[in-house]
């Protein structure tokens, strides 16, 4: 595999990603990196996958869905499998027949107090993907949204830097990957499970790299979170199983508005389409 792979179907074109994905994006940490509810949980896992709790965080109140803007409380996702499905070693879609789609979040610029509350108040479980460059300054705030809502969210590896994988030889992406590994393990006290290439970009080497790191799984996405609404990479609506892209930006790459309103919009159109939010950790 001599080029870089690239999210097939069609996902992230050059124009389609003004303001989504990894591609082709206008937050910080893409032009840095150019440049170098659930309620029903049996149990609680850490950013290594180890049990912390055998109870699920208790039902958020009615009144927190009215708070952030949820005409109703979102479903309830179903328990996780009791066995995790067989899966590729990267995947953009979890094979499953449950009703459900996953929220994962990049790089980490923006920290926004009212997300953490809006996460603790709908048990909402999350997956940041952090790049130590930009995330670092702020990894206690990172820390609170991962034991917020219950402690359902987790940490996981998107680089040290945020370089173009692909254009590195074995040994500097080993370092990108590696080196993220221990930073996170060494701040969190979990080495992550998950990672993410920059931009969904990778070649032999990335993927052999990720796995000399630890992680278990190269997690690419199907849709992602817009201003107002959600891009497929497969169709017009979600799917069950669906990875989902956002990432931590400011008012000033989202025309204004907060991370914690793009989310609140985000979770109005899973839930329009009568999906639950799950854990992606339960089922990779």
């Amino acid at each position: 595999m001599k080029r870089a792979h690239r999210l097939t179907a069609g996902l992230l074109t050059a124009g389609a990603l003004a303001l989504t994905g990894c591609a082709q994006s206008v937050d910080p940490i893409e032009r840095l990196g150019r440049k170098a509810v659930r309620s029903v949980a049996p149990k609680v896992r850490d950013a290594g996958g180890q049990a912390l709790a055998a109870h699920a965080p208790p039902a958020p109140r009615a009144a927190a869905y009215a708070r952030w803007g949820l005409p109703a409380p979102l479903p309830a996702a179903p328990p996780p499998p009791a066995r995790k499905p067989a899966r590729p070693f990267v995947v953009d879609r979890v094979p499953t027949r449950d009703k459900v789609v996953f929220l994962t979040f990049d790089d980490g610029a923006e920290r926004d107090p009212a997300f953490v509350r809006m996460v603790d108040e709908l048990n909402l479980p999350i997956s940041m993907f952090l790049t130590d460059s930009v995330a670092s300054p702020g990894y206690d705030h990172f820390d609170r949204l991962r034991r917020a809502g219950g402690g359902l969210s987790t940490v996981q590896n998107h680089t040290v830097d945020h370089p173009y994988l692909p254009g590195l030889p074995y040994a500097g992406q080993r370092a990108q990957i590696c080196g993220q590994q221990d930073r996170l393990e060494a701040r969190f006290g979990a080495r992550p499970r998950l990672f993410r290439p920059p931009y969904g970009a990778y070649n032999n080497q990335t993927l052999r790299a990720a796995g000399d790191c630890g992680a278990r799984a190269v997690v690419l996405w199907g849709a992602s979170m817009q201003i107002n609404d959600l891009r497929y990479a497969h169709g017009d609506r979600l799917r069950p199983g669906e990875i989902v892209l956002a990432h931590f930006r400011g008012p000033g790459e989202l025309k204004g508005a907060t991370i914690t309103e793009m989310t609140a919009r985000m979770l109005r159109r899973i839930q329009e389409q009568g999906f639950a939010v799950a854990r992606l950790e339960d089922y990779l």
